[in-house]
Order: structure tokens, then sequence, then C-alpha cells
């Protein structure tokens, strides 16, 4: 029949009703978008997969290096252990809910970890004599000085500190590309976009053509076209990706996680025995700083004098599953580095199944014929003179420019991470981990050092990172307010954005 009736297929003599062209043009749509749709969950399933596999070995060296500290710190310290359990499964609480994004000043714990176990310790090893909490802070304040656990402290938080850091963003970076592209894969079709693909998937039919292919660069400018604001990602996930992998060698070099992670029940156990070792001189120096304290009226208590036998504490590496994790992630986020410039030439070979760019015979979107028009750029300001699309390049896409700069905060973070500096997490996890130290402790002066030097502050309510000021060192760095830092950010995108 006359094709006058046809408003989107051209009006030649065609086999399609109105009715027909409207049912074609919502199949194209939702076809297409599946499509989109599909091609995310590929990218999701890579990144969480590579998660969760980092993810489950992180744990697991955590919980082995506790479980280790558990079977054997009975048997070699006896009631220096039992009477302090708490210290310790304190420390490796707050260090979970560090890495599972918590906002806790990692360094901050772990000194209030080794200040409450040097009180505990010191009460214990002198019970002979009455020491208050005022003695207490006046043994704490000498600490640093005396250096009653040597230099497992110092060293620890510094290589705990990195290790952490890193860990926690390589984690977190995977979750955040895979939010990513869920998020942008969902952004629906605008009408011109609608068209343009019921042009190019079903003209065909109604011209009586279902089996000539659309010509492979009529659909590229299609897809181009239709994913100019997916494409403008390119740049900012290629740093994702990239500062993924730069944090990945880290991990599996200077800032080892096998290593440091791995050994944490056996620095403490170092730590111990130097203060041991050295009970009498470092008890000699806090008497000389602090004065005699009194007698205990109640004599020695039944501190164990010595170690009930000496366990060796090992730790079983795990380097080679820690560097194959770190191969296979490598070689999985090469292949998406390109992912959504790609996506145009990997949707028309794949799913629509354009013809070849030399063909004389496919449907280039009036008839069967070549398709001479040159093939458009990447990225939405390249689509001002798209032949197939018209395109609003002066209104780019919310949705997927609030995408573009949660990944520039990401490879903040992770550029942070590689330096060793700490970023501060929105708070996701508080809830549900539920493992918090210090609330619950029922010591008197667990209780004062707690609320004299918290390890956890309340979580930041702005989505930007905040500097914390905590760098590998020590050192703390100049901090920026947080409104000053949003509008920084929010500056430099829009100066990427506009150019």
């Amino acid at each position: 029949i006359l094709g006058e009736h046809l408003r989107i297929c051209p009006q030649g003599y065609t086999c399609c009703t109105s009715e027909m062209e409207e049912n074609f043009a919502n199949k194209s749509r939702s076809e297409f978008e599946a499509m989109m749709k599909e091609a995310g969950r590929s990218v999701q399933t890579t990144l969480t997969a590579q998660h969760r596999s980092f993810d489950s070995y992180f744990q697991d060296l955590l919980n082995k290096s506790e479980k280790a500290l558990y079977d054997a710190f009975p048997s070699m310290y006896g009631e220096l252990y039992t009477q302090n359990m708490k210290v310790f499964k304190d420390l490796y609480s707050e260090l979970r809910r560090y890495y599972r994004g918590s906002n806790i000043n990692l360094e901050e714990a772990l000194n209030e970890f080794w200040t409450r176990l040097l009180e505990r310790l010191f009460k214990l090893m002198n019970p002979q004599y009455q020491i208050t909490d005022e003695y207490l802070d006046c043994m704490v304040k000498h600490a640093e000085q005396h250096k009653p656990f040597g230099e497992v402290p110092r060293d620890l938080k510094m290589k705990a500190t990195r290790a952490f850091i890193v860990a926690r963003s390589y984690a977190q970076g995977f979750l955040v590309g895979s939010d990513v592209v869920k998020k942008v894969s969902q952004v629906s079709l605008s009408h011109e976009c609608t068209r343009a693909i019921m042009k190019l998937m079903y003209c065909p039919h109604c011209r009586g053509m279902s089996s000539v292919k659309p010509c492979n660069n009529y659909c590229l400018n299609v897809v181009k076209g239709c994913l100019a604001n997916q494409a403008d990602l390119n740049t900012e996930w290629k740093y994702l990706m990239d500062s993924l992998m730069v944090v990945a060698d880290r991990i599996d070099g200077p800032y080892n996680v096998d290593t440091v992670i791995g050994t944490i029940h056996m620095r403490i156990s170092e730590a111990i025995s130097n203060l041991q070792e050295n009970k009498d001189s470092i008890t000699a120096k806090v008497f000389q700083g602090c004065g005699n304290p009194r007698i205990s009226t109640k004599g020695s208590s039944s501190e164990d004098k010595k170690r009930r036998g000496k366990v060796a504490l090992e730790a079983k590496s795990s380097a080679q599953a820690l560097e194959m994790l770190v191969l296979d992630a490598k070689g999985n986020l090469t292949a998406l580095k390109t992912y959504w410039i790609t996506l145009p030439s990997s949707l028309c070979s794949k799913k629509v199944m354009a013809s070849s760019a030399a063909d004389d015979k496919c449907w280039n979107g009036m008839t069967k014929g070549s398709y001479l028009p040159e093939v458009m750029g990447d990225g939405l300001a390249n689509q001002i003179n798209n032949p197939e699309v018209e395109v609003d390049i002066t209104k780019p896409d919310m949705t997927i420019r609030q995408q573009i700069m949660q990944l520039k905060i990401m490879t903040n973070r992770l550029g942070n991470a590689n330096i060793g500096n700490d970023v501060d997490f929105q708070d996701a996890s508080d809830d549900m981990s539920g493992s918090g130290s210090g609330d619950s402790c029922p010591d008197d002066v667990c209780g004062k050092r707690l609320s004299k030097s918290p390890s956890t502050r309340q979580p930041e309510t702005h989505a930007i990172p905040k500097q914390s000021g905590h760098g590998i060192n020590g050192a703390s760095s100049r901090s920026l307010p947080s409104a000053f830092l949003l509008l920084s950010v929010a500056f430099s995108a829009a100066q990427h954005l506009w150019r």
C-alpha cells in the first residue's frame, strides 16, 4: 500500500499500517534498551566478581590472624591474655569496620589499642601496687619515650594503615564501577533516538526487506548518537580502571596485604614479649617519672609470673593466591577500559547484526544500497552534525554527568590510597557491622580512655570525600573544609564537561 500514513519509515510503498509502525517503534525501543542492560550486566558481573574475590581473600586473611591469636595467646600469656580478651576483639572489630567503609580514623584506633593494652598489662604485671586512673594517665604520657612495646606499634601502624587504605579503596573501586554501569545502563532513550532505532531496525520490514541488514556505518551513527552521553564517561572510566590497576600493584607490592594483615597477631605477640622482657626497666622509668604508687593492701593477684610455654606463631603465606588475584583483576580491567567507546561497535556487530562497511546491498535508512555519510566521533560534542539522530549537545544527561562525578571521586580516593593517604568514606556499614568498641566495655579504665581519645568519628554526610589529614607516617596534612572541596571539585568538573 502507499505509505503516506507512515511517520518514521520512508513513505514509499509499504506493507506496514500506522499501528504496525507504532508497534515496531515500541518493540525496537524495548529491544535496544534490553541490549544496553545486557551489555551493562556483563560488565557489572565482571566487576562484582573481582570485588568478591578480593573481599573474600582479605577477610580470610584477617579472620585467620584473629583465630591464630585466640588459639595461641591463652597458652603463651595466660591471664595477660584472658583478662584482656576484649581489647584484642575490639581491635579486630575496628579493623573490619574500617575496611567495610566506616568513618573510623585507623591511626587513632591503633593508638587506642596500644594504650588500652599497656594500661591493662601494666596493672597486671604490678599487682602489688594500687594503680589509679590518674597514675595510668601519667604512665601513658611517658610511654612514647619509654617505648614499652619496642618499635612494633610505630611499625605496625605505618604498614597496617597503608595496607588497609589500599585494600578498602581497591574493594570500593570495583563496587563504584559496577554501580556506575548499572545506573547508566538504565538511562531511557530519547524520543529522537526511539525514531532512529526504529528506522534502523524495523523500517526494512515495512519495505519488504526483512532479510536486509543495516549498513554498519549507518548503525554506528545511530548508536553513537543515541549513546553520545554514555561515551562521555570514557575518560573518567579509563582513569578509574588505570587507578585500580596501579593500586593492585601496591596491594601485591610495597603495601603487601598478605604480609601485613596475615601477621598482625605475630606483631602483637612480639610487642607483648618486648614489654615482658623489659618489665623491670620500664616499671622503674615509670616510677621515676610518675612517682611510686601505693602498695596494695590486697597483696599479689594471681597474675602469671611466667609464660605457660612458648607456642610458635606462624603466618601461612597466601602470596601466590594474591598474585593470581591481581593478575586476573588487571586482565579484566584492561579489557574494560574502552567499554564506553567500543559499545556502539559491539552493539552493531553482535546485537543489531549490521552488514559490513563495504556492503552496497545493506539497509541505509531509505532503501537497499550503500551508506555514504561519514561516521561521527565519540561523545556528545561530536554529534552536532549526526545525519541520523537529532542530538541537542547543549543539554547533557544529568544522570550520566552525576556518574562521571562519582568516577572522579573514586579515582581521587584511589590516587590518595596509592600514596598512602587516607580518605574518609561515607559510612555505609555501621548499621550492619554492629561490632564497634568501647560502648560495652565494662572496665572503668577502658571507658575512661575511650572517652578521652575516641577512635570513631561521626560519619560525614556529604558525598565528596574529605582528606582526613593522616598520611602514611602519621603526619597531619592540612584538611580542606567540606564546602570548599565540594565547590572545587564541582568547578573542575564543570570545566571538564563544558570544554
